[in-house]
């Protein structure tokens, strides 16, 4: 097998200088690309099968819970708002983005000459379903909800006006000084008393109701029943003994990732997003199907959420005495549409054969590293050297490319005053890094920046050098390949369970490539023996590290390292090229279209474009994008692609 470089240039559609993008077309394009321009964090819009670790997690539920909820709308607000502007600003913007062979994407493993295609020109040519630890598919097939009759009637989600409701909500989350609300009875019947008990204690939960007299008027009493802490623990006598503590569903989402989902959820049901449980987070833009457990909410209050939410829905409703833990799943299965592809039939099939038979380098993706001008790993590399100005100083300083106004405006502040309450005045934003950073500054003051920097979420600050060990394992993985190609050697790694061993050279015979494992540098690894594990080595001390000496002064810094296999084959791999003349139309059907009945538009036989249609299945931890460019042979960065979008647009 032939291991070939990757040469950008001669992958990409030549410019056309003809003609200008609509306007609702150049809005389309802004969008698709907003979610990764957002901060310093690194999160992006392509789709990735990594499991964070669950401190990780609990630690982003728990910042989102202690946050203001008028803070968090409005930070969510100006998210959401879009700047105006052409596609050609934009690209012009991301001219200053990452680029693969910035952070060690250079090698393909096929001999296939490339071909241009656009990824993710909708959101709906992405589809990601979620594959359980006993290997099912998730899918949303069925909006039945469980029959029990402990369940509250429908007449319970309609009973309360919206005043009322109003004003439970407020008591429930301590928002006035009352300790009480009373709701008139208008038609008193003991039917009418209880279904208002009923609704006010399953939508509310946390709160106790009594029936007083009042002036020869009856009225619902609702009232805290233990403190703050019943809004984070759902009344426990409430639920049937026979029934599941757990609701499990599956999520059915559009253009929205799985946290936020959670938040959106919670926020209607009036409830934390702890008691929710998932096996992996999905991406933004994308439509994701995967399965959420929540800790005793009823179906049917579940189900009722399918008429007031959009781009959510929710069905496959069951009770279990379980909830779900990251990483359980196997993994996750792919359906793509690659849009406007250049590629002869002839080339499309060898690449995807290739896909099939010998897989795909198993790089870190693009998103790993942030989009802007100032890499993630940058900052993971000042951590562990223990600089911490540089750090702030990376975090903080202005920078080229594209960022929302009022970040620039930050940036130009900080660099101007140093001043953290003059920088954070001009970020309407706090929840960002930088402003969580500039509060920190504030709080604890310039001289103790590590104080500072540990106000950001933990799982934001270890992605920093998380960032870092991929940018290295990147790296080396190209040096490996151009070393010693698709075949093992000996001094290779290899796993015995989940032991890192090195292969022999008498056993180098019963070793493939897809055997073959590389580190992530780390205190608790071995290295290959041969001529990477020295580059592993250089490449460390020329960033002024120590690569025996991994542990840092500061616990959460120290990397005990990890090994990732260097090529991953997918599974179930099937594709299909189609022809189509409006690019808006959908290219196949989801489950939410099957379950409405919708049919998949008729395309011609010769229409004025073609796209490659791809199925593939992925194990935990691996990047989709990484897959596809192997297909492609094309640059997967926002900046390349932003620059295809652009040209596709006019």
């Amino acid at each position: 097998m032939e291991t070939v470089e990757m040469n950008s240039v001669s992958l990409k559609r030549p410019h056309s200088e003809d003609g200008v993008a609509n306007a609702d077309e150049v809005k389309r394009q802004k969008i698709s690309e907003k979610s990764k321009t957002e901060n310093d964090s690194g999160q992006s819009t392509e789709v990735v099968t990594e499991q964070p670790d669950k401190s990780l997690l609990e630690d982003t539920k728990n910042e989102i819970i202690s946050n203001e909820e008028s803070e968090e709308q409005e930070d969510e607000e100006l998210e959401d708002s879009d700047e105006d502007g052409d596609p050609e600003s934009f690209a012009d913007m991301m001219k200053h983005g990452l680029t693969e062979s910035d952070v060690g994407i250079t090698k393909f493993v096929s001999s296939h000459k490339g071909f241009s295609g656009i990824l993710k020109e909708r959101y709906s040519d992405f589809v990601v379903h979620e594959i359980g630890k006993d290997g099912r598919v998730s899918h949303l097939d069925d909006f039945t909800v469980p029959v029990d009759d402990e369940d509250p009637s429908e007449e319970t989600f309609t009973v309360l006006s919206d005043e009322d409701k109003q004003r439970l909500e407020e008591l429930q989350l301590f928002k006035n000084k009352e300790t009480s609300v009373a709701i008139e009875v208008v038609e008193d019947t003991k039917e009418k008393r209880t279904v208002i008990h009923q609704a006010v204690k399953s939508l509310f939960p946390g709160l106790e109701t009594k029936t007083e007299d009042r002036d020869g008027k009856k009225y619902i009493i609702a009232y805290h029943a233990a403190g703050k802490k019943a809004l984070a623990n759902p009344r426990k006598h409430s639920w049937p003994k026979s029934r599941g503590s757990y609701c499990h569903f599956v999520l059915y989402k559009e253009n929205k990732d799985t946290m936020d989902a959670i938040n959106v959820l919670s926020k209607f049901l009036r409830v934390k997003p702890n008691i929710f449980s998932y096996m992996g987070t999905k991406d933004k833009r994308a439509i994701t199907v995967q399965e959420i457990a929540v800790l005793r909410i009823t179906a049917q209050r579940l189900a009722h959420l399918n008429k007031c939410l959009m781009n959510f829905k929710l069905g496959n409703f069951s009770y279990k005495n379980h909830p779900l833990k990251l990483g359980e799943l196997q993994g996750n299965h792919f359906t793509v549409v690659l849009r406007n592809i250049t590629g002869t039939d002839d080339q499309i099939e060898q690449a995807m054969h290739s896909l099939r038979e010998i897989g795909f380098i198993n790089y870190y993706g693009m998103q790993r590293f942030g989009t802007t001008a100032v890499p993630t790993y940058q900052i993971g590399r000042a951590i562990l050297q223990n600089n911490w100005n540089e750090v702030m100083d990376l975090i903080l300083k202005p920078r080229p490319g594209a960022e929302k106004g009022y970040l620039v405006k930050c940036r130009e502040e900080w660099a101007k005053t140093k001043d953290p309450a003059a920088a954070l005045k001009k970020l309407p934003v706090k929840r960002c890094v930088e402003g969580q950073l500039l509060r920190g500054l504030l709080k604890y003051g310039m001289k103790n920046i590590i104080s500072a920097f540990g106000i950001i979420p933990r799982n934001n600050r270890l992605m920093y050098i998380h960032s870092y060990q991929s940018y290295v394992w990147n790296n080396m993985v190209s040096k490996r390949i151009e070393e010693y190609g698709l075949r093992a050697v000996p001094g290779d790694l290899t796993l015995k369970g989940a032991t890192a061993v090195h292969i022999e050279e008498g056993d180098v015979d019963n070793y493939t490539i897809h055997d073959v494992v590389m580190p992530l540098p780390g205190f608790d690894v071995i290295y290959p023996k041969h001529k990477i594990g020295e580059a592993y080595k250089e490449m460390l001390v020329a960033d002024n590290l120590d690569i025996s000496n991994m542990r840092h002064k500061i616990r959460d810094y120290s990397l005990s390292g990890a090994y990732r296999r260097i090529i991953i084959r997918p599974q179930n791999v099937n594709w299909e090229v189609v022809a189509y003349d409006d690019p808006r139309i959908p290219l196949f059907t989801t489950d939410l279209d099957k379950l409405e009945g919708k049919p998949l538009p008729v395309l011609p036989t010769d229409g004025k474009f073609r796209a490659l249609k791809m199925e593939f299945s992925l194990p935990p931890s691996t990047y989709a994008t990484m897959a596809i460019r192997e297909v492609l042979k094309m640059d997967t960065s926002i900046k390349n692609q932003t620059q295809l979008n652009t040209t596709w647009l006019r």
